[in-house]
């Protein structure tokens, strides 16, 4: 049964909503959608999937780009109602004939949505009862031939390699995965299911986890013919141990009893380490980066070039005539030469391959059926567009405002804690160090706690650092446990007044489950202000891996209800990249977090903001 159908305006403005359908929703997945999937530029789905306490919703759209409306329909999950996306292209072309821009109750629309409602249903019902005579034929036709082969066919519920049984010529199997990034900001939103379906026997196998397998066919091949019996009662299963670092023997001397080599002076040892003084030089952070205004008609010119074969298939009568009268709507077969282009692109500039699709997908929804203005090509539309959903996804949703979060929680008597977090040599303690050198510009007390107690140095190197700034260091030596010196570190911090604590954690692989569970433990235990991902702008498709499986494993692995994710990104190496920034596009539209810190040099000075003109620029030339 549908739950729920909107129209509403591009602007939020609510048009009609269908009273009959007037179930009350569970959570809020009308503004999930728009927050997550439509403001992110994610349009380009086929369906979004909404999980609420007790309900399991599936949405879909439909947009009237011309006109600027939208069209939302909502049905649980589990219905797999066949003829929403009919519904909604009847519900959109009937009600685009009545629309007005300043009329605002359509109230008359509701029998009219009665009768497509129906016609759907009953078109749907039809199409359902004509194909099962289809599958019953071809589920006996498989059974003939499974008794009339030998080796190719096995009872009738194989094929041979060179059918799948979904009409693929080359054997290859086809799947479709529907991803969206769950996770926003406290609130948790599944991904969407995976249907695979089997043109054998005809039926359809479907399955809310893309990793899942039939435990019982394993089973069952097990013991068959061929195969042999386990006996699983005989298996005993011994207690892991848990593993630690031992140290490296090599030759016939007696084991080193810790692998410990922390200097024992004080922080005010007599080492001859130099001080920074704050004469030192400006942070970047707080100075005004000017971007040419220079005009955009090269760029232009050269998307132009890309689509030019495509222009003289048409003929130059017909491309004078529709750039001086107006193409009456745009279509996909306009589109894709502009956007081919686009997307090569942005892959050029080191943008994931998969972010790009989603990208120009997301902008051909957003201009399908639009008419094109006179004097105006289609490669300049396109582009304005993408120009324009960039700035959209590199925009912070929320304000990003360090300083202001300081005082707020030195109001409450509480240091603010930001951890950083990452993979393996990033630069998480280099980056760490130009923050605090940025806050004591800002006249913040800093504390810095080095809670990477897994690599060789790293107390050093966080230690060098910390006299150089002359900050006070809250250090426990190698082979403690993170979560409880960073603990110890935020009650050293409230004892002694300072503001901001700068935690530094171990570089990690996002698939070493050991050290992400204590990463995971860490979080959970001290509550963070802020929880960093350091980056490098260097990565190009790995990004996606990296930022989506380090929230997967924080989510999976925290023993919260509402565990903490990565809140903002840190981007290093940012000056060795030239006009390769496309790490920083695929970083933000993979997580939903903004770049809060771009690391460009090796000086305490070499920190500053991210200038969203300047990268959509960049991307774009």
């Amino acid at each position: 049964m549908l739950e729920q159908l909107l129209i509403f305006t591009r602007g939020g403005l609510i048009l009609w909503t269908c009273r009959e359908l007037g179930n009350a929703l569970r959570g809020s997945p009308i503004e999930t959608l728009i927050r997550s999937c439509l403001l992110e530029e994610r349009s380009g789905s086929a369906s979004y999937s909404y999980d609420a306490p007790g309900a399991a919703y599936t949405l879909k759209w439909s947009f009237h780009n011309e006109l600027g409306l939208v069209f939302v329909a909502v049905y649980q999950r589990i219905l797999h109602l066949l003829y929403v996306d009919d519904l909604l292209e009847m519900v959109k072309d009937e009600f685009s004939k009545i629309y007005e821009p300043t009329r605002m109750v359509y109230n008359d629309f509701d029998d009219t949505f009665q009768q497509l409602k129906k016609e759907a249903e009953d078109l749907a019902e039809k199409m359902k009862k004509s194909k099962q005579p289809v599958k019953a034929i071809n589920a006996n036709l498989g059974k003939k031939q499974g008794l009339g082969q030998k080796g190719g066919v096995d009872g009738g519920n194989q094929k041979k390699s060179g059918d799948d049984g979904n009409g693929d010529k080359d054997g290859n199997k086809t799947k479709s995965y529907v991803y969206e990034n769950g996770h926003t900001n406290g609130e948790h939103v599944s991904n969407g299911e995976v249907t695979v379906a089997s043109g054998v026997n005809g039926k359809e196998n479907r399955s809310s986890n893309t990793g899942a397998f039939d435990k019982d066919k394993l089973q069952k091949m097990r013991g068959g013919k061929g195969g042999k019996k386990t006996n699983t009662a005989a298996v005993s299963k011994a207690p892991k141990e848990e593993l630690k670092k031992k140290p490296r023997v090599w030759n016939d001397s007696p084991p080193v009893s810790k692998l410990d080599f922390t200097d024992p002076v004080s922080e005010n040892g007599t080492d001859n380490v130099p001080v920074v003084a704050m004469e030192h030089g400006e942070s970047m952070m707080d100075r005004e980066e000017i971007i040419s205004s220079d005009s955009d008609s090269d760029e232009e010119e050269e998307l132009g070039k890309n689509v030019k074969i495509e222009t003289k298939k048409k003929g130059w009568f017909s491309t004078m005539f529709n750039s001086i009268a107006g193409k009456a709507s745009l279509d996909k077969t306009d589109l894709e030469p502009a956007l081919k282009a686009l997307k090569d692109r942005l892959m050029t500039k080191n943008v994931a391959e998969e972010i790009a699709e989603k990208l120009c997908e997301s902008v051909a929804a957003s201009l399908e059926g639009k008419k094109l203005a006179s004097f105006t090509r289609i490669s300049s539309t396109v582009q304005a567009a993408m120009e324009e959903a960039l700035v959209r996804i590199l925009t912070p949703r929320r304000s990003i405002d360090i300083m202001r979060d300081v005082h707020a929680a030195k109001d409450q008597g509480k240091p603010y804690v930001v951890v950083f977090v990452g993979v393996n040599g990033v630069g998480k303690s280099t980056n760490l160090a130009k923050v605090a050198y940025w806050l004591l510009q800002h006249k913040v007390s800093v504390m810095m706690a080095a809670c990477d107690t897994f690599r060789s140095g790293a107390v050093e190197q966080l230690r060098t650092h910390a006299r150089r700034l002359q900050i006070p260091i809250f250090e426990k030596g190698y082979e403690k446990d993170p979560a409880i010196v960073a603990k110890e570190a935020v009650q050293e911090a409230t004892r002694n007044g300072s503001d901001v604590v700068l935690v530094d954690t171990a570089g990690r692989m996002q698939d070493n489950e050991p050290l992400m569970r204590a990463l995971s433990k860490l979080i959970y235990v001290n509550s963070p202000d802020l929880i960093l991902f350091v980056g490098e702008a260097l990565v190009g498709n790995d990004a996606v891996d990296q930022l989506s499986k380090f929230n997967q494993k924080l989510a999976d692995l925290s023993p919260s209800p509402n565990p903490r994710l990565i809140d903002g990104i840190l981007l290093t190496k940012f000056d060795t990249i030239d006009d390769k920034v496309g790490a920083a596009l695929s970083m933000v539209y993979i997580s939903g977090s903004p770049v809060m810190f771009v690391g460009c040099g090796q000086s305490y000075t070499d920190l500053k903001k991210l200038n969203v003109k300047s990268i959509v620029k960049t991307l774009l030339k």
